[in-house]
């Protein structure tokens, strides 16, 4: 069967409300600067009261990465759980403007749509506390057997790991993807995160992923090492490619005797990482969807996260087809 999309995403709908924070404001909340935590929904009311004025958009990793591909021009498709609420209206309304499919049933009972409160500090640095609300309600009759089958990725999010619901929504699709010979793509999301799951992690990208992407704490954490060489010797083999990011060292793409170091793509001032990583596996995903090589994708990867970081909020602000172009002619 032909795929009809290049990439469906598979994680959490989270609408992001972004605000300019200090270190003072993080010390004084207890929060952990740099992380992602996740929280009750007393907690996001409290904070999101004390939060300086915010933007409110739809976001979740994964969604954040199918709408970068979406501006790229590559065709795509979303899964995850919203509310029939405010919020939830946002997030589909959102995604949806971006030409992306996303035609999973509304909550309509239970959690309010998820959200995601970012704090951004002068350093550029985000600290995400995120009330998961109605994403936990995924589960596997939310997951489209054809629609998954028909894409040439399955792009999954670490997040997920965390409801059970959504934890057996991404064994079934990433089943249905190896049964149809697609291609299985997941990010392992944040070192918490790793550090939660690292025994079930390390299970899957053995035995269900094909093309893994982590920064480099992520990786680290994952397999116990303190370098950086180290935890790239040991990720060798365990899936067929592994795009891992390193801030402003750019990134190493590894695949069997493959090794491709590749620079970062400079820019003036970094304004927000908010959605970094996410850019760089649009940027990635559409390469290799695209017939371009393992090094190129790397580029347009980081290219698509240099945009990223250059203003507030994790969503591009140019069409990344015409930047991304523009920059592959003049390289």
């Amino acid at each position: 069967m032909a795929a009809r999309y290049d990439v469906i995403g598979i994680g959490n709908a989270i609408v992001d409300v972004l605000a300019h924070s200090d270190e003072e404001f993080l010390a004084a909340h207890g929060l952990a600067k740099g992380a992602m935590t996740l929280i009750d929904a007393d907690t996001a009311k409290a904070l999101y009261d004390a939060m300086a004025p915010a933007i409110e958009c739809s976001g979740g990793s994964a969604a954040n990465t199918i709408a970068g591909l979406a501006s790229l021009g590559a065709t795509t498709a979303f899964i995850g759980k919203v509310h029939d609420d405010q919020l939830g209206a946002i997030f589909r309304h959102d995604i949806r403007a971006l030409g992306v499919a996303f035609e999973t049933l509304l909550a309509t009972g239970g959690a309010g749509t998820a959200r995601c409160l970012i704090f951004v500090t002068a350093d550029a640095q985000r600290t995400m506390q995120t009330y998961l609300g109605a994403c936990v309600e995924l589960g596997p009759g939310d997951i489209d057997d054809e629609l998954v089958a028909a894409s040439k990725v399955a792009y999954l999010e670490g997040y997920l790991w965390d409801p059970p619901g959504a934890k057996e929504a991404f064994i079934l699709a990433a089943t249905i993807v190896r049964q149809a010979g697609r291609t299985v793509a997941l990010s392992l999301s944040d070192p918490f995160c790793v550090d939660r799951h690292r025994d079930d992690f390390c299970d899957l990208v053995n035995d269900h992923v094909d093309v893994l992407f982590a920064n480099e704490e992520e990786i680290k954490s994952l397999y116990q090492v303190d370098t950086f060489d180290d935890a790239m010797q040991r990720v060798r083999g365990h899936c067929r490619i592994a795009a891992l990011t390193r801030g402003d060292k750019g990134s190493v793409v590894i695949s069997g005797d493959e090794v491709h170091v590749v620079d970062a793509v400079p820019i003036e001032h970094v304004v927000d990482t908010t959605g970094a990583g996410d850019a760089y596996a649009a940027g990635f995903l559409f390469g290799i969807t695209h017939d371009f090589d393992l090094g190129p994708s790397a580029h347009i990867g980081g290219i698509v996260a240099a945009e990223a970081i250059s203003h507030f909020g994790a969503r591009a602000e140019v069409s990344l087809d015409e930047l991304v172009r523009r920059e592959l002619g003049s390289s």
